[in-house]
């Protein structure tokens, strides 16, 4: 592990930057959309009437990112890389260190800087926590640009700023090509589509309100026995999402500004935030965090409002949550702050928002001298208002009860600038978009005299903020794919093994791939042959009696499958040894067959050897146990080939990670010999034709050099008949593709 990552292989510092006053003809919201499909955009956007919302911000075009996970980070920057492997706060910092600038005389708030996102799960590398929620995104945890365009929008002074970095080695010339760039691209009004829309399903949450109230009850329980004063809880929500993310925060923005919108394009996946709270601000010494404790949702008239402000304002649950933040937080601004200089400027201040009232603290210190932008993060991070109290207790228990990490939900939003500025939202009310899959989560404050449904039903009124966006904007329905399991065809989705089955647990069954055309399976019988074969010797019972072809044209048929190619696979899945009775599993699967040529894009297919030799008996099955062959597939894909070759013990060439092998030389075809080995079913076919046709078969071992000396090598499985190999390993072999493509013609008509 090394100390700190050595950067200058990046480019260099920047001379200055350039500043200027400019007079965009559009709103900053029409502006920022000409960028927003360009991968490291950052929209900083700033609605309401509040007096932390003075400016929007737009910084596009990165010069350099910043990527991390935990332990290591990715820095790139002038066309070089560097691999870092520490800790990701460390590695931040020395970026900031590289690039700063002391020039006196830039615009506020930031002219150059890394803009982006802290994800709440950088907790790991500065707290030593458990670590029991699922990281089902696998995203950075840091995700951060300095960019060649930042325009800052004044909102106050009705300014508007452009500040571009100047190097010394492009000068004017690379000013004026940015210059350029940024006008141009404005002027073409291109940018982010109008259109968005949710999945045809709606939201789902993994949480029931039963299981939500449990957990909360579950948190009452923690602070009883005196582990905890207060934690904040979490549900997350999910649904499609196709479209444009920017036409959603655009959206989001004219329906309820608030003080701290975010947009972020990390290019595979994008943020969209409506925060209305502020975690750390800085301007050279000065800081100031907002911590928010309390919400209520606006009356509908304004007896009501008044009547729900004054009940907020004299709530004693509200005040009890926000004086405990308001303490954690200037514990956490002490602890890299002057002595004495921390102060409550603010206590329980009423916010009003389009939606919701919040109860909002200000708190403000002076920074010490030695400490920095990266201390400041370090001490706070993530924000108590959106952990509990004491904090480090509070993160174990969310990890223990929310079920998957949180990424940037309650992590920050914002810039670090390289001239000792910096202003980080909390990431509330805000969304992660990615894999056409849109996550958010919403939460609140528990405390020992929190009401369990009360707290329920507080994050469905959160969750409204995001959720009525897309009211009206619902995707084209999304067809359930449907799977006959244990004697019922049912939801693919809803379908489950207990965790207790050994075909879970060891991979303990098998399975069959039948090609289907037109509703009409290819060699069932043969299939079905092989498949009762393994049922009775691995399993030691009776084949079941099942009427195989109505059960595939039932399935083919729920999945509108009945017109094309498809493939069925039939599984079997031994039960819970322990409970005697509990037979095994039976599945039946369709899916939309794409032939492997079609594909690959290729008239044949390229072979790579696996260098590890395979001796099993439960080759002779298609068993469920396919962890090996599936890494030999994974293997021959990173060396840019199609399949594997699998090897005997002894070196011979067997067969392939999904298919059987046929050499073919003059009138001879060769069957490699192997002691355990897939008898295949189009294998078998393809012989049968060949035989047919006048070829005598043999089957010999087959040394892997025999590819090299035959006229033609044949890859089959049922799914594309057979196809030819044309390489293996980067050597050229002998493929008759014409000839290969009028055998499988014959054997799949």
């Amino acid at each position: 592990m090394q100390d700190k990552p050595d950067l200058r292989n990046l480019v260099e510092p920047f001379d200055f930057v350039h500043t200027e006053e400019i007079k965009p003809e559009g709103s900053f919201i029409e502006t920022a959309a000409c960028f927003a499909d360009i991968p490291g955009t950052v929209v900083l956007a700033s609605g309401g009437n509040l007096d932390c919302a003075r400016y929007h911000i737009l910084a596009a075009c990165p010069w350099l990112t910043f990527k991390a996970w935990p332990g290591s980070a990715i820095i790139e920057a002038g066309g070089s890389r560097i691999n870092y492997q520490g800790n990701t706060l460390d590695a931040l910092g020395l970026v900031i260190n590289r690039y700063c600038t002391r020039d006196p005389d830039l615009p506020e708030p930031v002219a150059a800087g890394l803009f982006g996102y802290l994800a709440y799960d950088l907790k790991d590398e500065i707290e030593k926590l458990p670590r029991t929620a699922v990281d089902d995104t696998r995203l950075p945890v840091v995700c951060m640009y300095a960019p060649m365009i930042v325009m800052v929008c004044d909102i106050l002074e009705n300014r508007t700023m452009l500040c571009i970095p100047v190097w010394k080695a492009t000068g004017e010339e690379g000013l004026e090509r940015q210059r350029r760039w940024f006008f141009e691209t404005v002027a073409g009004k291109g940018g982010s589509g109008r259109d968005f829309a949710g999945g045809a399903g709606g939201f789902y949450s993994p949480f029931t309100s039963k299981t939500y109230m449990e957990a909360v009850e579950r948190i009452r329980q923690y602070i009883a026995a005196g582990h905890i004063y207060q934690v904040n809880l979490s549900q997350r929500f999910e649904t499609g999402f196709s479209g444009s993310p920017y036409a959603m925060f655009a959206e989001l923005f004219s329906r309820a500004p608030a003080s701290f919108y975010s947009y972020v394009n990390a290019g595979d996946h994008w943020i969209v935030s409506t925060s209305p709270e502020r975690f750390l601000m800085r301007r050279g010494d000065f800081v100031e965090t907002r911590p928010i404790k309390g919400t209520r949702p606006r009356g509908y008239d304004p007896e009501t409002d008044r009547a729900t402000a004054e009940e907020l304002k004299n709530s004693p649950k509200d005040d009890a949550e926000l004086s405990m933040i308001v303490d954690l937080m200037r514990n956490d601004l002490g602890r890299v702050c002057a002595g004495g200089s921390v102060e409550v400027f603010e206590h329980r201040r009423l916010e009003a928002y389009q939606n919701v009232f919040h109860l909002v603290s200000v708190v403000r210190g002076r920074l010490a001298p030695q400490n920095d932008s990266v201390d400041l993060i370090r001490a706070a991070f993530p924000g108590g208002s959106i952990t509990g109290c004491p904090r480090i207790r509070a993160m174990e228990i969310i990890d223990e009860i929310e079920p998957c990490r949180r990424h940037v939900y309650t992590g920050s939003i914002g810039y670090i600038s390289f001239h000792d500025t910096m202003d980080f939202s909390i990431a509330i009310r805000t969304a992660l978009i990615f894999n056409n899959r849109m996550l958010f989560s919403v939460g609140g404050g528990v405390v020992f005299d929190s009401d369990p449904k009360a707290e329920y039903e507080e994050t469905l009124h959160k969750g409204r903020s995001v959720m009525s966006v897309f009211e009206g904007r619902k995707g084209a329905p999304a067809k359930q794919s449907r799977i006959w399991m244990n004697g019922m065809l049912v939801p693919e989705s809803e379908a489950s093994l207990p965790v207790s089955c050994t075909g879970f647990q060891y991979g303990y069954g098998f399975f069959e791939t039948i090609r289907v055309e037109r509703g009409n399976p290819h060699l069932l019988n043969e299939h079905l042959g092989r498949f009762t074969g393994s049922w009775r010797e691995l399993f030691d019972l009776p084949a079941p009696d099942l009427s195989w072809d109505e059960i595939i044209r039932q399935v083919v048929g729920a999945n509108d499958l009945e017109k094309q190619v498809c493939a069925v696979k039939l599984l079997a899945a031994a039960g819970d040894t322990r409970n005697h009775g509990t037979g095994p599993h039976i599945v039946v699967t369709a899916a939309p067959y794409v032939h492997r040529l079609e594909q690959a894009g290729k008239p044949a297919l390229d072979l790579a050897v696996y260098p590890h030799p395979r001796h099993t008996p439960l080759a002779s099955h298609k068993s469920l146990n396919y962890l090996y062959y599936y890494l030999a597939g994974r293997q021959a894909k990173e060396k840019g080939a199609d399949e594997a070759v699998i090897l005997n013990p002894d070196r011979t060439v067997s067969e392939t990670n999904t298919a059987n092998l046929l050499l073919v030389s003059g009138n001879i075809v060769i069957q490699p010999k192997s002691r355990h080995v897939l008898a295949g079913v189009m294998q078998a076919a393809v012989l049968k034709r060949l035989e047919e046709k006048g070829y005598e078969t043999k089957r010999i071992s087959v040394p892997l050099e025999s590819f090299f000396e035959v006229d033609t090598v044949i890859v089959t499985n049922s799914l594309m008949g057979p196809v030819g190999a044309r390489s293996v390993d980067g050597r050229e072999i002998a493929c008759d593709t014409e000839w290969i493509a009028g055998l499988r013609s014959e054997v799949l008509s």
